[in-house]
């Protein structure tokens, strides 16, 4: 075995204390800002419900936070386990998007519940005008 090899561990440590480079904080400062006000934007427009503001809202602020404060990212990748602080970045977002669906996918269930019971209620009423136009 050749005693100058790294074992993982060390790689591991090598890769998590790489520097980043300015301009990835930069472009991920300007996107976050940009992101803010997007959402900030389709809130004043009507575009976007109130009641999913803060989710987003919260979301831009730690894109920006973890921008300014990247020593953050690499804490959290050394806390679990990951090699680099991309792919905890790329976990994480994987992680909400996964929770979001969910989200959707129940509401999308529950109205789908309720479109199915208002189409039966408005068959039953037609029925009941339709009967009650012949009996008259």
């Amino acid at each position: 075995m050749n005693p100058n090899a790294l074992d993982a561990e060390t790689l591991r440590r090598l890769a998590i204390e790489q520097p980043e480079a300015g301009t990835t904080r930069v472009l991920a400062l300007v996107v976050s800002a940009a992101f803010l006000l997007a959402v900030l934007n389709l809130v004043r427009r009507g575009r976007l419900r109130e009641e999913y503001t803060p989710i987003w809202v919260v979301v831009a602020l730690g894109i920006m936070a973890l921008s300014i404060w990247f020593d953050g990212v690499r804490l959290i990748a050394a806390m679990i386990g990951a090699w680099t602080a991309s792919s905890t970045l790329y976990f994480f977002g994987v992680l909400f998007l996964l929770v979001l669906c969910l989200n959707y996918a129940v509401r999308l269930s529950t109205l789908s519940t309720q479109v199915k019971l208002l189409a039966q209620e408005v068959a039953l009423l037609r029925e009941r005008e339709t009967a009650s136009r012949v009996g008259s």
